[in-house]
């Protein structure tokens, strides 16, 4: 009878080990093991509504009526939640999946500054984002290179580069990670980051990739990763190639994986900004996110550029494209 307390003790104690163990689960190498499927989907948006100016944190009522708006109207919903993607949404509403609000009922992702919002634009940036947007609006096209890049099935989805925002469905994510690189695939234009954990020193200034250049680094527990390098058909709300970000990643549990992100580009935004989401452990299978590159619907597109263009008067041939 004396020993029965010690085995107890003991029961219990190599429980709470495997519990701890989960949460403290580790690589070969001693690094927190980042693997698996992970959820980065929320109905908190990046910028604060302005109907929540200087308000961080929603009560539960305000919540729940919140949420039931979100659900109702669900196109303005999936606008607020990335409304730099240059996807029509109404075909995909069925679809949409916000996720919760995040811990807190949050009312953005972005934590400074503190209103919630994104910096304004510098007037150099301003000015590239109103050509940019003369440019789509004046355009008929004449080829289909044309067309935008969301248009041809070519574009980095923000679900994908650096930072990682969710969308309005498919905000999947995978990561496999060894003792040299980390890997995150994405669901959203089934698109895949490869970031080396040896190399110190970026890429020359001069190679730009439309996901930027990755390093990563460990700082103990969390995972740290510095992208530059980016090119001008990355726009992130009015970036240019200056853009800098930094990410990191860390276990809250076996389930949750904090993400934060830092967003530095003084030629485009007037001050720094970052934010925050926690993504969740899928158990779902992660399928192939077809839009297929060059996109088959092209040449319907190009025959309704010619009929516009013979419906406002335009002079151009309206003989079909040739598929």
């Amino acid at each position: 009878m004396i020993r029965t307390p010690s085995i107890v003790i003991i029961v219990v104690y190599l429980a709470v080990s495997t519990v701890f163990g989960q949460k403290l689960a580790r690589t070969p190498d001693g690094k927190p093991d980042l693997q698996g499927l992970w959820l980065n989907n929320t109905a908190t948006p990046l910028e604060r509504p302005a109907e929540f100016a200087g308000k961080a944190f929603l009560s539960d009522a305000e919540a729940r009526e919140y949420l039931e708006r979100y659900q109702l109207d669900r196109t303005a919903a999936a606008s607020r939640v990335d409304p730099t993607f240059e996807l029509d949404v109404a075909a995909d509403l069925d679809t949409y999946e916000p996720g919760p609000l995040l811990p807190g009922r949050r009312t953005s992702l972005i934590t400074e500054p503190d209103t919630g919002r994104v910096p304004a634009l510098t007037p150099e940036a301003q000015l590239r984002a109103a050509g940019q947007a003369q440019r789509v609006r004046s355009r008929n096209a004449e080829n289909p290179e044309d067309f935008t890049n969301a248009e041809r099935c070519l574009q980095v989805a923000q679900t994908s580069a650096p930072p990682m925002l969710p969308a309005y469905y498919n905000n999947n994510l995978q990561i496999v990670q060894t003792r040299d690189y980390v890997m995150i695939l994405s669901e959203m234009i089934h698109d895949v980051r490869i970031i080396p954990l040896a190399r110190a020193a970026h890429l020359p200034s001069a190679i730009g990739q439309w996901k930027g250049d990755s390093i990563g680094r460990w700082e103990g527990d969390t995972l740290v990763v510095d992208t530059t390098n980016f090119t001008d058909k990355t726009n992130l709300r009015g970036s240019g190639p200056g853009l800098h970000v930094v990410e990191r990643f860390a276990l809250h549990g076996p389930d949750a994986l904090k993400y934060e992100f830092a967003v530095d580009d003084p030629e485009s935004f007037v001050r720094s900004w970052s934010g925050d989401s926690l993504m969740t452990r899928s158990q779902e299978r992660m399928f192939e996110y077809a839009c297929h590159e060059a996109n088959y619907s092209l040449p319907i597109m190009m025959r309704g550029e010619r009929f516009q263009e013979g419906e406002l008067g335009g002079t151009k041939s309206q003989k079909p494209v040739e598929r």
